[in-house]
This record gives C-alpha cells, structure tokens and sequence, in this order.
C-alpha cells in the first residue's frame, strides 16, 4: 500500500517537473518570439527613419542645385537666352503664321519657292518652336472698357451742348443738325463698342480657344569664336554680333514666303521661357503681373519704421506750416486793407488837417490875418461836412427804423 503511495508521488512529482520544464520552454520561446519582433519593429523604424531622412537630404539637396539645373539655361541678357555656363547662346526669331490652305497655285508655288531658298541658306542649326497658348482676352477687354468709357464721357459732353443749343434759341437750323448728328454717331459708335466688349468677355470665358506661335531658335558656341584668349564679355557681344546677323538673314529670307517675323528681346525671351514653365498658370497669372508683383527678387527691403515715422512728421510739419504761412498772409491782407478803408474814410479830413497844417507853416508869408481867416474857412468847411455826414446817418437810420 506504501508502495502504490510513493509510486503515484513519484509519477506526480514527475509530471510536475515535466510541466514546469513545458513551461519554462514556453516561456523561453515566448521571450524569444518577443525580442525578434521588437528587432523587426526597430529595424523597420529605423529603416523608415533613414528613408526620411534620405527624402529629406535629397529635398535640401535640390533646392541647394537650385531650379536652374532643371530650367537649363542660366540668364537672359541682350536679347539672348545664355546656357553651360556662358558656352551656348540662343537668340530667337517669331513668325507670323500664314494661311496655306486659302493661298491659290500661284501663291503656294511662291511660298514654296520661298521656303526652299530658306531652307538653302542655311550655313548653321536651327530649331523650330511651336507654342500653343490659351488667348488671354484681359488686357483687351482693359482696353476696351477704357475707350468705351471716353466714348460714353464725349457722347454725355456732345449731348449737353445739343440741349444748350435748343434751349438757347440763337443758333442756325445747320448747327443744331450738326450737333444732332454727331450725338447720334458717338451714340452708334457707343452702343457697337458695348457689342464688342460682350462679345469679347463671352468669348473670354471659353478656355479652349487657342493660337499658335512660332519661333525660330538660333545658337551659337562660344568654340566657334576661335579664339581660347577671349574673356567672357568678348565672347558674349561676339555671339551678339553673329546671332543677329543670323537672325536678321533668316528674316529676309522669310519675308519672300509673306511670313513677318522679328527678333525677340529680353522680356519677350523671359515671356516665352515663362510661358513654357509655367503652362497652366501663365495665361491667369503672367509674366507682367509677377514682374510687377516683385516675385523676381529674392527678399524686399522695406524702410525702417522709424525713417517712415520721420518721414511722417516731416510730411505733417509742412502741410501745418504751410496752412500757417497762408493763415497769416490771409491776416496781414485783411489788416492792410481794414487800414486803408480806415483812411479812405477819414480822407477829407486829413485833407483838412494838412490844409490848416500848411497854412500855419506859411502864415509869416500870407500873414496873420489872412491866415486865421483862411483857418477859420477850413474849419467851417470841416464843420459843415461833418454835420452833413451826421444828417446823413440819421437818415439811414429813420429809412431803417420806417423799413421795419
């Protein structure tokens, strides 16, 4: 019985050590399952960590090359476009298109003959650009509006003379008919600009009319001056020299083909490179609008708040002195002019007074008599007017006093 005892502990105590062994290998494997995935989970982090950080370098990377290695060219000076670094000079001639289709025989024969012999005199490469552009209607709708609204201020002004001339009554039939008619042609010419300028934004509105342009791309290699001692500035004006040489050969060639064409400037070259940079937002924002808008220029320098200040109370000082300046001269004219009305009023009597005044300085040549005499008169006549005056005031005043 004993025996059955320990045999059923020992194979308890068995199966616990067996368990416990499970367990542990459990456990173990568990562990191990655990530092693998956190392993995984770190290397995937620091692969992406590393991944940014490679987008990210490669972002800085590029905006340090700067866009110019994407636009491939440098600058835009002298009427050329300038790429490698002052090696390759472009200058670029646009033509007017033509219609072929509507030409007759004889005049297509022509153009062909024309652009043969074009073709013929070429001694150097040549490019042909087409660029399609979306028609930007804005600045002429400006335009118009613009003529539209003098029309509409010279047909108001036309108007209001032909009324005056009715009312007043003193002019000729002829006139009055004259005046009448040219109303009537600037209201015409009105009312057709206003059909125009519908039309015109109408057609504004349609994103799908396009035209075509043309060019003619000319280059040239700073190697085919033959010469490795030349500076930069040599280089460039005798690219210059060849360029248009080439350019206005190629336009007298063209023009026995009916084709007119011109040599682009500087901004009509920036235009273009816009245009072909920029295709979706050039015809709604364009080049003009972003010169204007300064986006050329890499920061703005805008005046120090106090300069702005001073400049501020500079302004201030001189409208007030100056409001100043003209309230005292208003003063000092009103002054002179209270003096002399002053004066003109007392004027007989200061007559009187430098009468008597001379009179007693001359009184031992005329005598004493004959002075005090004449004395006397003045006075008289000096009383007398002064009663006058006085006679005169209350007659003002009774007029007054029976008006009220």
């Amino acid at each position: 019985m004993e025996m059955d005892i320990m045999s059923i502990l020992l194979i308890a105590v068995g199966f616990l050590v067996i368990a416990i062994m499970v367990l542990i290998i459990v456990y173990f494997g568990m562990s191990s399952a655990q530092k693998r995935k956190d392993q995984k989970g770190e290397q995937e982090i620091k692969r992406k960590t590393s991944e940014e950080k490679e987008k990210k370098a490669s972002s800085q990377e590029y905006s340090k090359q700067s866009i110019f290695n994407f636009m491939d060219f440098e600058h835009i000076e002298d009427n050329m476009i300038i790429q490698k670094k002052g090696k390759r000079f472009l200058m670029v001639v646009e033509c007017q298109g033509i219609n072929y289709d509507l030409m007759s025989g004889i005049e297509k024969t022509s153009v062909e003959s024309g652009f043969q012999q074009f073709l013929n005199t070429l001694r150097h490469p040549i490019q042909i650009y087409v660029q399609t552009r979306t028609i930007n209607l804005e600045n002429s709708l400006q335009t118009y509006k613009q003529r539209l609204a003098d029309i509409k201020l010279e047909l108001d002004r036309k108007e209001i003379q032909y009324k005056q001339m009715i009312a007043a009554g003193n002019y000729s039939d002829e006139e009055i008919n004259k005046q009448k008619i040219e109303a009537l042609r600037l209201k015409n010419l009105y009312e057709y600009g206003q059909d125009i300028v519908l039309y015109t934004e109408k057609m504004s509105l349609n994103r799908s009319v396009l035209r075509k342009q043309y060019y003619i791309i000319i280059p040239y290699y700073s190697s085919e001056a033959g010469n490795e001692l030349l500076d930069k500035e040599e280089v460039k004006n005798l690219a210059f020299s060849e360029l248009y040489t080439r350019a206005q050969s190629i336009s007298r060639v063209l023009s026995a083909c009916s084709i007119s064409s011109r040599v682009l400037d500087s901004y009509d070259l920036a235009d273009l490179l816009y245009s072909s940079y920029n295709r979706d937002e050039s015809e709604v924002y364009g080049l003009e609008r972003a010169l204007r808008a300064g986006y050329d220029e890499l920061y703005s320098t805008a005046p120090e708040v106090l300069d702005k200040k001073m400049r501020e109370i500079d302004k201030v000082i001189e409208e007030r002195a100056y409001e100043l300046a003209q309230e005292t001269v208003s003063q000092a004219r009103h002054e002179k002019e209270q003096k002399i009305q002053r004066k003109e009023r007392t004027l007989e009597e200061l007559i009187k007074d430098m009468a008597i005044s001379i009179i007693e300085e001359n009184e031992q040549y005329i005598g004493d008599e004959v002075a005090r005499l004449a004395k006397e008169k003045v006075k008289v006549e000096k009383t007398k007017e002064g009663v006058e005056d006085d006679g005169k005031k209350e007659q003002k005043v009774s007029r007054r006093a029976v008006r009220q």
